[in-house]
């Protein structure tokens, strides 16, 4: 087992491979040549690549400037709703902006973004994980790849998990859990690890998720998970509860459905995958 996932980390090893990708830093080179990277191979796939820097000076800001392709944009530029983000509005621009790119001959959008100065706040930080959940879904099937990138020394580690985990893939340390949408509002995925330690991050990714009953249930795809424990289970039921739905987690791990039925949750059905 690698050192990178005794301590949590999640990641993507491959910048071509990746969806939607969470990076936090403490230092800002390591992260820009990441982002290098991933839009390089974006440009040789024919996308039209957007970078948003953030505050910081990099040497890939300079680089775009010759790609015809690339744009570097401010923080006002791809986010101009305001400091406080409003999801869906957010979720349309970038909409938009992938349907213009595919109009004008690309092959899609890819978008690297320091949103940083967008998550300062616990109000602001909620209404972005929002939108990091729903961007997820456009993701899933529309030709749009991003990494969104926190600075750790400003924001913290909490505030950084909370945002990590609503991403398929994280390179943040500490997050043990991607809680990612699925198809539909009635579908989300969930890998990793959910126990005690990460409770309260688990308990609030499901309040910052859209999820809405189909036929009265909810599908989590819970079938690269580890582990979960009663904690999690009591969570996940008090939410579906709150919500007025059934949750139902498909999984392989036999011991959550043991634990489940000994729980004797209204709310909450598991279904181990054969």
């Amino acid at each position: 087992m690698s050192d990178d996932h005794c301590r949590g980390v999640r990641h993507v090893s491959r910048a071509a491979a990746a969806g939607h990708v969470c990076w936090s830093y403490d230092d800002y080179q390591p992260f820009d040549a990441y982002a290098r990277d991933f839009l390089r191979a974006g440009l040789e796939a024919g996308e039209q690549v957007w970078y948003v820097p953030g505050r910081h000076s990099t040497e890939t800001a300079d680089w775009l400037a010759a790609q015809a392709a690339a744009s570097v944009l401010s923080s006002d530029q791809a986010y101009p709703g305001g400091l406080i983000v409003d999801p869906a509005a957010q979720v349309a621009a970038y909409t938009a902006a992938t349907e213009d790119a595919l109009a004008a001959g690309f092959t899609g959008l890819r978008v690297v973004a320091d949103a940083t100065a967008f998550v300062r706040t616990d109000e602001q930080r909620h209404a972005f994980a929002r939108y990091e959940y729903a961007i997820g879904r456009y993701m899933r099937t529309a030709p749009m790849r991003a990494v969104c990138a926190y600075d750790r020394r400003e924001l913290g580690d909490h505030a950084v998990a909370e945002l990590a985990c609503m991403h398929e893939s994280s390179h943040a340390e500490g997050v043990m859990f991607q809680l990612h949408p699925g198809a539909t509002t009635a579908d989300a995925v969930l890998d990793g690890e959910v126990d005690v330690s990460v409770e309260e991050l688990f308990a609030g990714a499901l309040r910052h998720t859209d999820l809405a009953p189909a036929g009265g249930e909810v599908v989590v795809d819970a079938d690269d998970l580890d582990f979960i424990d009663h904690r999690s289970l009591l969570a996940l039921q008090q939410y579906a509860e709150t919500q007025k739905m059934t949750a139902v987690v498909r999984t392989r791990l036999g011991a959550a459905e043991r634990l489940a039925g000994l729980l004797e949750l209204a709310h909450v059905r598991v279904e181990v995958t054969r």
